[in-house]
């Protein structure tokens, strides 16, 4: 058989089998039109190395039941989830804040599609730099007597995160139980002796969708990119901070870090918790049962309400996703965005346009520097059509802005892991806190106003006399950004 036969004939099999896997992708996966279309044009104009990427990126989590815990029902999880429900339709639900009643519809939502139990006597603290947040991190894993939870996509081996394992392997050797849950692709270059000292000391570690040939894990999509800590069952922290040095502006190439963290004591950490008991019990096979040290009984804390909410590829429901559509169509004076990727889908797209045309004063801030090239030539084709809207958007000049906060009309917020894109809202696992608390959300309004301060406002003139090669950035990532 001679050369140019062995080609032809490795040309024929590899556009058989993109014409299978396109049919498959057409036809025995529901995918949004979107993506079925990017992928399509990925894998006939780069045959091979699209059959490749597909593999990598491509591949679809079936709606299967990933996490199970049964022991829920002895913390009264779903007996109060159906209280909460029947008293909300009944219109007899005991709000102490007669302004969180507005959203009564957004928090029925979350109740019903992800049992996102609304809890009242909780006390918040906004963290926005990152030598604060850990400050108080490792102070507070200091003072912890009975367990430490620590779930986060990023873990370094580096100043922050040896800082950190020398505090957990120091509380494991005084009987605290440490358990820490890492995402195996975003924590990719930890070491494997990383973790040594802690297990030597009785703490217990693991990673979520490890790869199953060590150094090559394949699957980029349905990653854990969840922040959660939980100490005593008490005290929470979730938002955007991973951990390593960058988080402390320690990076040249990002410079300051500007992200959004919170720290919530109360009942809502047992959403939290349970959150990390369900991911945690996924991941490995030291399942964690129910034990009361883990929801203790505590006086409330303060008076801010919460809704812990979750979402994932596994999920029937976009619910973080869902529950930005309501804030975004309840706002009448004003939204405001900060993300470091604005890839949102046509729905969230059309909700912003649709504020925006209304009146309502729409402003999304983003980052002026990418940390991910085609994210950002995507983000920026999107901005663009903000602009035509009347929108504002601002471009922060004070490091990398890395915030995922929401906030409408100085009454409600979000703020978590959740970027506003495609990948958040459906390939990855996250989880966001809803705050209804007037106080609290004016200062997250007070701090995007000191952000305005250290951004420049990109107008639609400038926009639309962009150069030439931007435009064809934005026009590839653009059409490439359903599978981002």
């Amino acid at each position: 058989m001679t050369y140019t036969t062995i080609t032809a004939a490795l040309v024929s099999l590899a556009l058989l089998l993109n014409i299978i896997l396109a049919v498959f992708v057409v036809f025995l996966e529901r995918r949004d039109p979107g993506s079925t279309w990017a992928w399509l044009l990925v894998l006939f104009f780069i045959p091979v190395a699209g059959f490749i990427l597909y593999l990598i990126f491509g591949q679809n989590l079936s709606r299967k039941k990933m996490f199970e815990w049964s022991d829920p029902n002895k913390i009264g999880i779903m007996e109060i989830t159906k209280n909460q429900i029947e008293m909300l339709q009944k219109g007899e639900f005991p709000f102490h804040d007669t302004k969180t009643a507005q959203y009564k519809d957004l928090i029925y939502m979350l109740l019903v599609n992800d049992r996102s139990i609304l809890t009242q006597d909780n006390q918040v603290e906004i963290f926005i730099d990152g030598n604060d947040k850990f400050r108080s991190l490792l102070h507070d894993i200091d003072h912890a007597q009975d367990h430490i939870h620590l779930e986060y996509y990023i873990i370094r081996n580096d100043k922050l995160g040896k800082e950190l394992l020398q505090m957990l392997v120091k509380k494991a050797k005084e009987g605290v139980d440490v358990k820490i849950l890492y995402d195996a692709m975003g924590s990719r270059r930890l070491p494997k002796k990383f973790f040594r000292p802690l297990i030597e000391a009785g703490g217990k570690t693991s990673a979520f969708f490890p790869a199953v040939i060590p150094h090559l894990n394949l699957q980029v999509n349905f990653r854990n990119h969840r922040k959660l800590v939980i100490i005593d069952g008490e005290t929470g922290y979730v938002g955007g901070f991973n951990i390593g040095d960058e988080y402390l502006g320690l990076k040249k190439k990002f410079g300051y870090w500007r992200d959004t963290h919170l720290k919530i004591t109360g009942k809502a950490v047992f959403g939290m918790q349970t959150r990390f008991i369900l991911d945690w019990n996924q991941a490995s096979t030291a399942k964690i049962k129910y034990e009361d040290r883990l929801f203790p009984e505590m006086g409330a804390k303060g008076e801010t309400d919460v809704q812990i909410v979750s979402s994932g590829p596994d999920s029937e429901w976009e619910q973080i996703k869902y529950g930005i559509l309501k804030i975004i169509s309840s706002a009448k004076k004003y939204i405001y965005i900060q993300t470091p990727y604005f890839i949102p889908d046509a729905s969230v797209l059309d909700a912003l346009k649709i504020a925006a045309l209304s009146g309502v004063d729409v402003r999304l801030m983003i980052p002026n520097k990418p940390d991910h090239a085609f994210v950002y030539w995507a983000t920026y084709s999107n901005v663009g059509e903000l602009l035509k809207t009347g929108a504002k958007v601002y471009i922060y000049d004070n490091g990398f802005i890395h915030a995922k906060t929401i906030i409408a009309d100085g009454k409600i917020a979000t703020v978590g892991t959740a970027n506003t894109d495609v990948r958040s809202f459906k390939l990855n696992f996250e989880v966001n806190a809803f705050l209804y608390d007037q106080k609290l959300v004016k200062q997250l309004v007070d701090i995007f106003h000191d952000d305005m301060n250290l951004s420049r406002e990109l107008s639609l003139e400038e926009y639309q006399n962009r150069p030439l090669y931007i435009r064809f950035k934005e026009s590839l990532s653009r059409l490439l950004s359903p599978i981002l």
